[in-house]
């Protein structure tokens, strides 16, 4: 990779991209500028002020699939010569304001659909008082401005005559030398008797017109040579829009030069998914390349090249080749939808409940690679202690490619008779570490939450056990056990009741009903005017880990340990490891006691 830097003149990059010398490169964006910045970059070149640097790519070396820009109609579309990475809301807005010949396409700074023509007051341009973006005008495609509904014109430069009349300049002649003349030769005879009118004209072609012709545009300029990875990371950190190139609009684009639409098999693929399982709405398109970019890895790994590691990072996504991706994309898609089905065995049944989203792309690479062999009970028990070791070990919280790739291949050999992946050896779960789970953000929390409904929670006041027509039918969500404004008036610390520990999935009608009362109150409440008995609530609360004689009892700390030795114990059991420092300094300091 190497590159090197230009000034080229303005006109020469105009005319280059009307002749399809360059174009864009399929990943960018749609051009969104609107009629103020275009106004303001007129205004800036009029005073020959710089307005940043352009990023070019030789065409030729990565194989994007190229378009042109907008307003640039060219049939057959021509090969380019470069291609823009930067720069493009610019370049784009010159084009069509000062070299298109057409009116421009744009919105109110309100997002109004319009079409603008601009215009310089010639006045207002050589007057150096005056605000040069006031100079600026921008009139509809008509050319005149209007009120009362269209039926009063305010302000009228629809032909040449008045135009010259009120010495205001079309910026479209800007770079056509023979219309620029014609004008030129038009203003002179229309002010034929005006010695001054011509002198003015003058001063404006050198302060003003001459500006333009001689504007350079800063440029640096990328080798063909310049690899896909490079390419992803420079846009990312020159892209003056600040908006991040992802991998898979750049896999879009390579895709695209193979005649393959990517985002449309992608948009398909995503709705049949999420369609079907509610929890994958989570996945975008770079997840799905990275799943496959694993498996491809794995597979290679296997047979190809045993000595080459598996690895699924950025720069392995970009080398990923369209045959390997249409060979694996059907049997990838079958473990995302295996994976979903074993999260909703497990009571995580949308995106909102699922504790981390880049957990289930190893989830789903192991998930294809083990097929039917997920519905026997030892594998299936095996991939949930790694599944769950990972969530309450909260290893997949960072940059988590590395682990991908180590997780897929340990997983997969452990199912088969070999050791336990080191996911699960690394898990560690601190008992203190429940009083800082304070958020549905954490997942950890929401694997706690996932865990008490697998646990066989049931509504304090229907006794409905929580699946997966209650969840979404009855509004569940995590809600405190001792009410927030009892809690509050008894001044209870908020670490403790605003934890996991005080909280428990209950449908929002039940919420509503518990309102702000002791538990003593609203228990007894829900005995009398929901007929329930004593006993059969009292089985409720204890399908939700509660120690129901302090919860009846108000005993607010005492509740605090016991449940937290419950929520250690479900812990325990989802990763089969025993959490360490239940009775550790640490411990009985945060909670008043050990929980053993």
């Amino acid at each position: 990779m190497s590159f090197r830097t230009a000034e080229p003149a303005l006109k020469d990059v105009l005319d280059s991209i009307a002749r399809g010398d360059t174009q864009l490169p399929d990943f960018q964006r749609s051009w969104v500028w609107d009629d103020n910045h275009i106004a303001s970059l007129i205004a800036s070149l009029s005073l020959s002020y710089p307005i940043g640097a352009v990023m070019f790519l030789e065409a030729g070396g990565v194989p994007f699939k190229p378009r042109l820009f907008a307003g640039v109609k060219l049939e057959p579309q021509p090969k380019p010569r470069m291609l823009v990475l930067d720069g493009q809301q610019r370049l784009t807005s010159m084009y069509l304001a000062l070299r298109s010949g057409q009116p421009v396409n744009t919105k109110t700074d309100k997002g109004l659909e319009i079409q603008r023509v601009y215009f310089l007051d010639m006045e207002k341009c050589l007057d150096p008082h005056e605000d040069r973006e006031e100079a600026v005008i921008s009139v509809p495609a008509t050319l005149q401005v209007t009120t009362d509904f269209g039926r009063k014109v305010e302000f009228d430069i629809s032909t040449p005559a008045l135009q010259y009349e009120k010495r205001v300049f079309p910026v479209a002649l800007m770079f056509d030398t023979q219309k620029f003349m014609d004008w030129r030769m038009g203003y002179t005879a229309h002010h034929v008797n005006d010695p001054q009118a011509a002198i003015f004209l003058m001063r404006f072609e050198q302060e003003v017109w001459l500006r333009f012709q001689q504007f350079k545009v800063p440029a640096i300029e990328l080798t063909a040579d310049t690899p896909r990875e490079a390419v992803c990371q420079v846009f990312e950190k020159v892209n003056t829009g600040g908006v991040t190139l992802t991998v898979f609009e750049l896999m879009t684009a390579t895709f695209a030069a193979n005649n393959f639409n990517l985002r449309e098999d992608w948009d398909v693929r995503r709705q049949r998914l999420s369609s079907k399982y509610d929890v994958l709405e989570a996945l975008d398109g770079t997840t799905f390349l990275t799943a496959i970019t694993l498996l491809a890895s794995y597979q290679r790994h296997l047979t190809a090249n045993p000595k080459s590691p598996v690895s699924c990072k950025r720069a392995d996504v970009l080398r990923l080749q369209l045959p390997i991706f249409q060979q694996l994309e059907g049997k990838l898609e079958l473990g995302f939808g295996r994976a979903a089905e074993l999260l909703a065995e497990e009571k995580i049944f949308d995106n909102k409940s699922l504790p981390y989203a880049t957990q289930m792309i190893p989830l789903a690479a192991i998930c294809a690679l083990l097929g039917n062999k997920i519905d026997q009970h030892g594998v299936k028990q095996k991939l949930l202690r790694w599944y769950w070791s990972g969530v309450f070990g909260e290893l997949y919280g960072g940059a988590n490619e590395t682990r991908f790739a180590m997780d897929l291949p340990e997983v997969v050999e452990w199912v088969a008779g070999g050791n336990e992946p080191r996911t699960i050896r690394d898990a560690n779960f601190a008992p203190t570490r429940l009083l800082s789970l304070q958020s549905r953000l954490a997942a950890a929390y929401k694997g706690l939450a996932a865990l008490l409904m697998k646990h066989g929670s049931k509504d304090f006041v229907s006794g409905t056990p929580i699946d997966l027509n209650t969840y979404f039918n009855n509004a569940v969500d995590i809600h405190h056990i001792f009410p927030r404004v009892w809690c509050e008036a008894n001044k209870l610390p908020r670490e403790k009741w605003n934890s996991v520990i005080n909280k428990a999935p209950l449908a929002a009608g039940t919420n509503r009903f518990i309102s702000g009362d002791a538990p003593s109150k609203y228990l007894v409440r829900i005995e009398k005017h929901r007929q329930v008995d004593q006993a059969s609530l009292d089985g409720f609360l204890e399908t939700h880990a509660i120690p129901v004689v302090d919860l009846r009892g108000d005993q607010f700390d005492a509740f605090v340990r016991e449940r937290a030795k419950r929520l250690l114990g479900l812990i325990e059991a989802a990763t089969g490891k025993k959490v360490s420092g239940r009775d550790s300094e640490e411990t009985v300091h945060a909670f008043g006691g050990a929980l053993v």
